[in-house]
């Protein structure tokens, strides 16, 4: 049975810890404002730019004119899998789950006969899958001393990717992110870039409605690498709200389980006081007996 003084420091340890996660909670509660309004605010324009863009890939159709990018090599032996998680830890199931996701993606290609490769973005999302993936791996980007993740960083990250399909390295590329609904939920979500895939949305017409000039084959050319981009800053800024919800509801329940051990720890302590007392006074009681 630990003593007085384990317990004692048992439990001002366990408050000490209370205090860190009570202000990750805050902290991520800020943070989790500002990278909710940025995922929010990116939705209206990436939905509207995919519905032009589903206009113009359908008048194209899979015509031999069409892009690359959008009729892509015509083989889906080579996958490539970018793994989009975060940088630091203490957020939940946050960076488990993509990486779940990830890994059972992987695992039904191999067995269908495909080559995968692995591009992660993200140092919790490597350090999950070098395990079992990293004979896989073909490169790592590094998003550590991003402040604040911005379009600039997207087009990095597109640039790499484009450049890898030019040269043939992969015939379609899939990103792996978590889709922000609310603080407690966020959905692990695998989206195609590469073949190029736009869903309109409901209302939103596919046909040709307009007149293009240029030929749709030069816009398309033109934007789908910006759609790229476009596709991989809203999974980053969607992956950014995630973060820090799962954190603040992960520290939160930290929070209300270190309240909850320090209330047990306690009434343990007094027990044990109590018995130390009883005792002493049992022994003092049978010493004036004695005498």
């Amino acid at each position: 049975m630990p003593s007085l003084k384990d317990l004692k420091n048992r439990i001002e340890s366990v408050k000490s810890t209370r205090k860190i996660t009570k202000a990750m909670q805050m902290v991520a509660a800020a943070k989790l404002r500002r990278a909710q309004e940025a995922a929010e605010d990116s939705r209206p324009y990436t939905k509207r730019f995919n519905a032009v863009m589903a206009g113009l890939a359908a008048s194209v159709g899979g015509s031999e004119s069409a892009p690359k990018l959008l009729r892509g090599t015509g083989s889906d032996q080579n996958q490539l899998l970018v793994v989009m998680t975060a940088e630091r830890g203490l957020c939940g199931g946050f960076n488990s789950n993509i990486a779940k996701l990830a890994r059972q993606k992987a695992a039904e290609l191999k067995a269908a006969g495909k080559t995968v490769k692995i591009l992660t973005v993200g140092k919790k999302g490597r350090d999950a899958l070098k395990r079992d993936l990293g004979d896989d791996f073909i490169g790592h980007v590094d998003l550590s001393e991003v402040k604040r993740v911005g379009y600039a960083n997207a087009q990095d990250i597109a640039k790499g990717i484009l450049t890898r399909f030019d040269a043939g390295e992969f015939d379609v590329a899939t990103i792996f992110f978590a889709e922000f609904v609310n603080v407690v939920t966020q959905i692990p979500t695998a989206q195609q870039i590469i073949p190029a895939s736009f869903e309109a949305s409901e209302g939103e017409s596919t046909g040709a409605v307009y007149d293009y000039e240029p030929g749709e084959e030069q816009i398309l050319a033109d934007l789908l690498p910006r759609g790229v981009a476009t596709q991989i800053f809203s999974a980053l800024l969607e992956n950014g709200a995630s973060e820090q919800g799962a954190r603040m509801s992960a520290m939160d329940n930290a929070t209300r389980n270190a309240g909850d051990m320090i209330d047990k720890l306690t009434i343990q302590f007094n027990r044990s006081r109590q018995a130390v007392i009883t005792n002493e006074l049992i022994e003092i009681i049978s010493g004036a007996e004695a005498l």
